[in-house]
């Protein structure tokens, strides 16, 4: 292979390698002073080869005997860390990075970054608040662990069930995700889908934090305020919400001792409860869904792409990585929003923006694209957004109330 071309940059700081395909981080990463790679499957290379943008191609399959080539590789490049962009390239990263920094933790860290399961229990024994949980098999599994948490619950004959959640192990945020109440729920679950994580349901407030951590320490945390999860979410949090920051920022502490974090970027997602308890979800090692990191740009200035190259290279200095980040909530110039549209149709035939989205002074812009097809495919646990809808102004909780109103309305007729 022959060396592979990177633009001008500061030979005293990081080479990174950006595992998988990110528009946004390859900008990004090209403004930015740190040599880069992008590592990304065959479809990417006409784009790269076009734009004059580093490139390695590499297909992201389960890990295999192959797997060494490419740590190796980049390491014969003088590559200095491998940056996980989805959470399919997670694991990939721990591996290529035990190699790049001798160091073969960082590949049992990311198993317990990847697997909800393997996560749950290492939260546990770090003395983490989380629900119950248990790994199912089959769909009979499933209906016992139901049965289980209501008889745990005193529930009576009668008595609606209290739901309980089923997660793929492996995939990002809302895919694979189904919410069960009752036998016949369960029979509507496709064999392929075992195994699966079954979690009891926590009534409570649910929110996500975006973390970047240097040698050990929190450099920035922001609050991601949820109004209905898998639809809509905004930067900065409301005032009510912001209160637990300093509970939060506890948690976030305990969870890089607990899971042995030194470096990066951690996305954890948390319930409150009524009575102000603080359970946790999960924590993701890559950056989060719903362009969160474009709102964090549109509300603080900051790229969070750079930010992430910052936290994971081993040659930033602490000054540096200070001086990048502004001061939470205090230095936002206003809230960002977004909103996931799925078709709330059947049939459709074209995009309309509805007069009360389109007026709004918080709305921006979106990208929505005209249906291909005109009957919508039914959806399944909680299903893919058709795109996002942008809002940015200045009080939190009209952005949350805008946001939750769009449920409101059809974008595709």
């Amino acid at each position: 292979m022959t060396r592979l071309e990177a633009a001008t940059k500061d030979p005293n700081k990081g080479y990174v390698a950006l595992l998988g395909w990110s528009l946004n981080a390859v900008e990004a990463l090209d403004r930015f002073d740190r040599r880069y790679v992008v590592v990304a499957p065959d479809w990417a290379e006409k784009y790269c080869v076009e734009h004059d943008i580093p490139y390695l191609p590499w297909n992201f399959e389960r890990l295999n005997d192959r797997s060494l080539e490419i740590a190796e590789t980049l390491q014969r490049e003088g590559v200095d860390v491998a940056i996980p962009l989805f959470e399919e390239t997670v694991e990939w990263a721990g591996a290529i990075n035990a190699v790049l920094m001798d160091n073969p933790r960082l590949f049992g860290q990311a198993m317990l970054l990847r697997d909800k399961s393997l996560m749950k229990r290492r939260a546990q024994l770090g003395g983490i608040r989380v629900g119950i949980f248990e790994e199912a098999h089959d769909r009979d599994d499933v209906i016992r662990f139901l049965k289980r948490v209501n008889q745990t619950l005193l529930k009576l004959d009668g008595d609606p069930n209290d739901p309980i959640h089923l997660k793929a192990f492996d995939k990002a945020g809302c895919l694979g995700h189904r919410v069960v109440r009752t036998p016949d729920d369960v029979d509507a679950i496709p064999e392929e889908e075992f195994p699966v994580l079954m979690e009891s349901h926590l009534d409570g407030w649910e929110f996500a934090v975006e973390a970047w951590i240097h040698q050990g320490k929190i450099k920035f945390l922001n609050i991601s305020e949820y109004v209905t999860l898998g639809y809509s979410v905004f930067v900065p949090a409301t005032p009510e919400l912001e209160r637990y920051r300093p509970q939060i920022t506890a948690q976030i502490e305990k969870l890089i001792k607990t899971f042995d974090i030194e470096f990066g970027f951690v996305h954890p997602e948390y319930f409150v409860t009524n009575d102000g308890e603080m359970y946790f979800g999960e924590v993701a090692y890559r950056p989060p869904g719903f362009k969160v990191f474009e709102l964090l740009e549109r509300a603080y200035g900051f790229n969070a792409y750079q930010g992430l190259a910052l936290a994971f290279d081993p040659k930033t200095t602490e000054e540096e990585i200070d001086a990048f980040f502004p001061q939470e909530v205090d230095d936002a110039t206003g809230v960002a929003g977004c909103f996931g549209v799925y078709p709330r149709r059947r049939v459709v035939s074209e995009l309309r923006i509805p007069p009360e989205t389109e007026d709004h002074d918080y709305y921006e812009s979106h990208d929505l694209t005209a249906p291909l097809e005109e009957t919508v495919t039914k959806r399944t646990a909680f299903g893919t957004h058709w795109g996002l809808l942008y809002f940015f102004g200045d009080d939190s909780y009209e952005m949350r109330d805008l946001l939750k109103q769009q449920e409101e309305f059809d974008f595709y007729v």
